[in-house]
């Protein structure tokens, strides 16, 4: 009987600290050209850290 082969698997990359691993992140919205103000809906975008992959490279 042969031997059996064994694979080195790759480990997984690390998830993002950035998004926690979802792939995206919630920002506050921005109203205005000059004062910038801030109102209390948020938004959902891709995270810029890991490009919503969710991982790092």
């Amino acid at each position: 009987m042969a031997a059996r082969k064994t694979t080195n698997r790759k480990p997984a990359p690390p998830k993002c600290p950035a998004c926690d691993g979802k792939g995206e992140t919630t920002e506050t919205v921005v109203v205005g050209s000059r004062k910038k103000q801030e109102t209390k809906h948020l938004q959902i975008v891709a995270c810029l850290a890991c490009w919503g992959t969710g991982l790092l490279a």
